[in-house]
């Protein structure tokens, strides 16, 4: 290609000393400093703005170096065990008085699948989280409940969809929500068709069993398609206790749905999550079973007082025969499937697949007894054990711990408060048999066991 020759032209070698003119050259520098002036102050207002805005999740570690602190010897591990100790013992400081509970429970789980739980307010999406939390959830309401069944409804579309029909195994509840996938949130949830579908499902349950739903709510919206104050009322008439967790902020309809159905006290019932951990807590707290209305005595009608407490009403179980595995293979009731194990039905001797369930022959239910024994530890706990304060408080003291036989620590810790259940000495004294215990069998035994070793109690 030749090169190019016009007038307008001008060949200048790359050593020259031609410059270009200023009439020229001023716009474009000026044009430059104008639009680096503006980068750094749009850079500027956005880490001011980062600064001051901080996300959710990084409140967990704001300044947490300042909670723990060195020992004298330079260790940070009793600064850690204090935090978690104070944890652990926070729910176990409560009244040891009996309290009248339901140990058959029959629960569902409503859960918001809204597109409201894309948010990532909470790390690393509401939605992932939850479905964590709920298998946690499931998992431990079965082993605190081994009598009691849990449901599983959706909530997305602006419909309720069932998700897990009303189980008494852990295993198939949580294959229930094993799948994400098929769980995937969409379009906006609707209160009234999900506990008016929960309510369908517990109207035939009979009557010596506690009825319940908790709904895990993350929306600020509910599409219902008519008056929900309606559904509230069937609840009410059903005695259906209603639980929430709101992860985004309180709402009216669910403060109003949870006092309206609470069986004793309000605290625990509706709570807003502020964080991961909170989230978690708040949840768990519905483990154990919740306590009955105890109904004050009302005057009759000659004005003597008369007792308004329902008597306890008597209800027949049975305890079935396991089949082992060299059995027979035979079809099981529950799901038509040949299968070698089993339980045979103590009444009409049909074959269960799992206990406890009810017959579906002769609709008795069928139970385990270590199921049953299980279940009572929560009308007869163990006694919170007693923080001791120093060692010569405790009588006749030990070196070493009355359940896993490890030494008691020798030092004496100075930033801790025996207001708050924190024993300075690491040792915890059962107030019946006067035994002390570490720490972690203090939490073992109230938490597993749920019986003294020292008094058996």
């Amino acid at each position: 290609m030749a090169p190019r020759k016009d007038a307008s032209f001008m060949e200048v070698d790359s050593d020259s000393d031609i410059s270009i003119p200023d009439d020229i050259e001023a716009p474009r520098r000026a044009k430059g400093k104008g639009k680096a002036k503006a980068g750094d102050k749009r850079k500027a207002e956005h880490k001011a703005k980062n600064k001051d805005q901080a996300y959710a999740w990084e409140a967990t570690y704001t300044r947490s170096w300042e909670t723990v602190r060195e020992d004298a010897q330079g260790s940070l591990q009793s600064s850690v065990e204090e935090i978690l100790a104070r944890g652990r013992r926070r729910r176990l400081l409560t009244s040891g008085a009996p309290i009248r509970r339901t140990i058959i429970r029959h629960l569902v789980l409503i859960i918001d699948l809204s597109a409201s739980m894309t948010d990532r307010d909470m790390r690393p999406t509401r939605f992932d989280l939850t479905l964590q939390y709920a298998r946690e959830f499931i998992a431990e309401w079965f082993d605190q409940n081994p009598l009691g069944q849990i449901g599983i409804v959706g909530m997305r579309a602006g419909l309720g969809e069932r998700i897990g029909e009303m189980s008494g195994n852990p295993q198939e509840v949580l294959r229930s929500i094993a799948d994400r996938h098929a769980l995937e949130p969409n379009g906006e949830p609707s209160l009234q068709n999900a506990v008016e579908m929960a309510r369908s499902s517990m109207s035939p349950l009979p009557t010596h069993s506690s009825r319940e739903i908790v709904i895990l709510f993350g929306s600020l919206t509910t599409c219902d398609p008519g008056n929900i104050h309606d559904t509230l009322d069937s609840c009410i008439k059903n005695k259906i206790r209603i639980s929430v967790v709101a992860l985004a902020a309180e709402m009216k309809i669910c403060r109003e749905m949870c006092d309206k159905t609470g069986v004793i006290r309000k605290e625990g019932q509706f709570g807003v999550a502020m964080n991961e951990g909170h989230y978690r807590d708040l949840m768990f707290e519905l483990i154990p079973p919740p306590a009955q209305k105890a109904l004050s005595q009302l005057a009759g009608s000659a004005g003597a007082p008369s007792s308004a407490n329902p008597a306890a009403d008597l209800m027949m179980m049975g305890f079935p025969t396991r089949l082992p595995e060299s059995s027979q293979p035979t079809l099981c009731v529950c799901h038509s499937e040949l299968k070698s194990q089993g339980f045979l039905c103590p009444r009409c001797q049909a074959k269960v697949c799992d206990v406890p369930t009810d017959c579906d022959i002769c609709g008795l239910m069928v139970v385990s007894s270590p199921h049953l024994a299980r279940s009572y530890h929560h009308l007869f706990p163990v006694k919170p054990y007693d923080a001791v304060a120093t060692i010569d408080d405790a009588e006749n003291p030990s070196t070493t711990c009355q359940g896993c036989a490890r030494p008691f620590p020798t030092t004496v810790a100075t930033n801790v408060n025996v207001s708050e259940g924190i024993s300075p000495v690491g040792r915890y004294r059962c107030p019946d048999c006067h035994h002390s215990f570490c720490s972690e069998c203090d939490i073992f035994v109230h938490d597993v066991v749920h019986t003294c070793p020292g008094c058996a109690k």
